[in-house]
């Protein structure tokens, strides 16, 4: 047998066949080929075996008695969909192969079974499937590389910021990422990841504030079969899903306390359990988080646990806000221009100088999420080639975000608009829900609190309202 061609990826693949004998040999046989293997003897125990770990390929007899090999395959199906199964049948059962291919199974092999055959089938499984991830993988990247706009620009803040990705990218180290509402943290992970070793790996996201804290700990740490009404079917967490990449856990400073002890030991021992287990399963995770909130403060007020602070502190890197970062206001604005012309039909071929003296005179509080939608709202109600500064005009009551000198107080405020029966009290109450969201940037649970009542109570009158949160979060 040629081994020029083993595959050193290590692949693990389930046999499952009812001849203990002849899985054993085509155990040992692909494990000489740089396969890991795992042998089953019947339909029930392989489906067992797909419950306790995970593997890259199934290959089973077709005909087995009890539950034959088609079943199998439906039952996989169900479980895990995208593990792809390779049927091992008869001459007199073609047909039968052919229709199972049909359904879904990847390929068929005749018996009797050769090794070499075999192993080329593998590698040319794998080869297909690895081709496919990379191609996936390219896409994310260029689909990073345009969504990069927080990275866009030269000023002395984003070269430091830079640097420092590049150094920290190179190692393992937790990385907690700091700044404000709109800094592009988010895009600050995806180029850690993406400059490191663990680039191939998944990267897989979290936003611990869009998860309500009871769901929280599933989507983290999956569950077992039965661990509570509805788990019908064990379900992988997000940690398990990140393994051999990173984990990206935004809005960190929104996680409830009892479940940051949880994180904690897996960040100290890289070991956690599925709800309803018992058994402590192991995730190669590399964990980035983030947060807008002094985490320091949350220490001190018993919000935020001491020991998971300094575990998640290891190397802090700060987004820098626009307003650090000079003239890369103009080079920013001019990318954003170009993007939304060409989403909107429109040719912006510059932005006129008074227009680029307002956009540096602005404070920018919601930083680069903020001017992106500026400069949309000016190319979508502008005309021309030119983007002027006329056109740079906030959605907040047709008023100019570009004020000098202090900002003009309204006109009354909310509850006396109510008093003097300006508007009614369901629009006073929609209107103090939308302002608190605005501020929060959509956070709800920074919102909740602000407003005094629970997340539950605030979701329901978001839903009652028809708020949308989503585009406050833009």
């Amino acid at each position: 047998m040629d081994h020029s061609e083993s595959i050193p990826s290590r692949e693990r693949i389930l046999i499952v066949d009812d001849d203990p004998a002849q899985g054993q040999t085509l155990a040992r046989v692909l494990e000489m080929e740089g396969f890991r293997t795992a042998v089953a003897e019947d339909g029930r125990s392989a489906l067992q075996r797909v419950d306790e770990g995970p593997f890259d390929l199934m290959l089973t007899d077709l005909k087995m008695p009890g539950m034959d090999g088609m079943e199998l395959f439906r039952k996989v199906q169900q479980r895990r969909p995208d593990l792809p199964v390779m049927i091992v049948t008869a001459h007199g059962t073609i047909e039968s192969a052919i229709e199972a291919v049909r359904e879904g199974v990847v390929d068929f092999i005749q018996k009797p079974v050769y090794a070499d055959e075999l192993v080329h089938r593998f590698q040319t499984l794998f080869r297909e499937r690895q081709l496919r991830d990379e191609n996936a993988e390219l896409k994310s990247q260029l689909l990073h590389r345009d969504r990069g706009d927080a990275m866009i620009g030269s000023s002395g803040a984003l070269e430091e910021l830079r640097e420092q990705i590049r150094r920290v990218a190179r190692t393992d180290a937790t990385v907690l990422i700091l700044g404000e509402s709109g800094t592009g943290k988010e895009l600050i992970a995806d180029a850690i990841h993406f400059g490191s070793g663990r680039k191939h790996g998944p990267l897989v996201k979290v936003n611990c504030a869009a998860i309500p804290d009871t769901l929280l700990e599933d989507e983290l740490f999956g569950h077992e079969r039965g661990a509570f009404t509805g788990a019908d079917q064990q379900r992988r967490g997000r940690f398990e899903l990140a393994d051999g990449g990173t984990l990206f856990l935004d809005e960190i400073g929104e996680m409830a306390i009892g479940l940051q002890s949880k994180l904690l030991r897996l960040l100290q021992e890289s070991t956690f359990q599925r709800l309803g287990g018992s058994e402590s399963l192991t995730a190669d995770v590399r964990v980035v988080c983030a947060t807008n909130q002094n985490l320091r403060e949350q220490v001190a007020n018993g919000q935020f646990r001491e020991d998971l602070y300094y575990r998640i502190h290891v190397v802090p890197i700060e987004a820098p806000p626009v307003r650090a970062r000079g003239d890369d206001v103009a080079v920013l604005a001019k990318h954003f221009a170009r993007e939304a012309g060409l989403r909107n039909s429109r040719t912006i071929e510059s932005i006129a100088p008074a227009a680029v003296e307002r956009l540096r005179g602005h404070s920018w509080p919601g930083n680069v999420r903020e001017l992106r939608n500026v400069i949309e709202r000016a190319v979508i109600m502008g005309s021309g080639a030119v983007l002027e500064a006329d056109h740079l005009q906030a959605d907040l009551g047709g008023q100019s975000v570009f004020r000098s000198g202090a900002p003009d107080r309204e006109e009354g405020t909310l509850v006396s608009r109510l008093m003097n029966s300006e508007i009614s009290f369901e629009e006073f109450e929609r209107e103090l829900l939308v302002r608190a969201l605005e501020r929060t940037r959509g956070n709800q649970t920074r919102a909740a609190r602000m407003l005094g009542m629970t997340r539950r109570t605030l979701q329901y009158r978001i839903d009652k309202f028809d708020i949308d949160c989503a585009a406050m979060r833009a």
